[in-house]
């Protein structure tokens, strides 16, 4: 890994280099970035969309970019106008971390107005990524391309609204590809901008109305992962966090506020936690807010 200015180069060999993104075809060899890459950024889900959306899309992924942040998970995106830049915003909304990945060098923003986007995603511990170099220019050719690398960041790709030929349906094709799941929004029939995620639906998309479908999703398939493969796609190995909340759980329920005012930690921390080992199956969670040790 080198630095250039503010930017770090990772390489594809370098330890930080996103093990997720390691899975996909045609990895990156190298990234540019802007911010921090982290360990949980491996609890990510990309949501996408229209760039000309609805009123409609752009309060869903505004939602769902908060609900997910709230969780504990990244919310991925691609810096764009409409969708992507509601998602970014929600997830900032909630204090959560954000990636964007961008279709052009890190030099310039695009689009322009998303500087001050840009820059708040980085301030509040999110990341600018790019595989192209500094100086390369928002080329039509490039966004496709970096498509591959949103989902390739992401256990899954929630589409809010896609037209016929929307980019969007390009990063579902990558997420299929690449063995993620896809998640659609459902929309009104007679909206041009929900022709795709309709269509997505259709062809066995899951239709998703609430976070909870995602995680639902996300739990079932790293449990198929385990069963498949001999071992969770998350890294079985403890933060410190983790393992405080995990000492302080045992086979008898445990209360969600005791688990907070044992383990010393926020509520809000508590509860994305506790989310995290219960993606990797070590927590299970009961009726009324009540924990124990899987």
């Amino acid at each position: 890994m080198r630095k250039l200015d503010n930017v770090k180069v990772i390489k594809i060999g370098d330890k930080n280099y996103p093990k997720i993104l390691k899975q996909i075809h045609s990895s990156p060899k190298e990234l540019y970035v802007k911010g921090r890459i982290l360990e949980d950024d491996e609890f990510a889900v990309a949501v996408v969309g229209s760039r000309i959306a609805s009123v409609y899309g752009l309060t869903t992924a505004e939602r769902l970019g908060y609900e997910l942040a709230s969780k504990g998970i990244v919310v991925v995106s691609g810096l764009a106008r409409g969708v992507d830049s509601a998602a970014h915003k929600g997830a900032l909304k909630a204090y959560g971390r954000t990636i964007a990945v961008l279709g052009n060098g890190l030099n310039t923003v695009y689009p322009p107005e998303n500087k001050k986007l840009a820059a708040e995603i980085v301030e509040k511990g999110g990341a600018l990524i790019s595989e192209f170099h500094m100086d390369m220019p928002p080329l039509r050719k490039n966004f496709p391309i970096r498509n591959r690398v949103i989902s390739g960041l992401s256990l899954g790709v929630i589409v809010v609204e896609a037209a016929k030929n929307s980019g969007a349906l390009i990063t579902a094709d990558f997420a299929l590809e690449q063995n993620r799941e896809v998640f659609a929004v459902p929309g009104k029939v007679d909206s041009s901008t929900s022709f795709g995620t309709n269509e997505l639906i259709k062809q066995g998309a899951k239709l998703i109305q609430t976070v909870d479908d995602i995680i639902d999703e996300l739990e079932l398939k790293l449990k198929e992962s385990k069963k498949e493969a001999g071992k969770d796609l998350l890294k079985p190995r403890l933060s410190s966090e983790e393992e405080i909340i995990y000492k302080n759980l045992s086979t008898e329920p445990k209360y969600i506020d005791d688990v907070m005012e044992s383990a010393k930690l926020p509520l809000n921390k508590t509860t994305e936690l506790l989310l995290r080992l219960q993606l990797r199956k070590l927590v299970k969670e009961l009726p009324g807010k009540n924990f124990i040790r899987n």
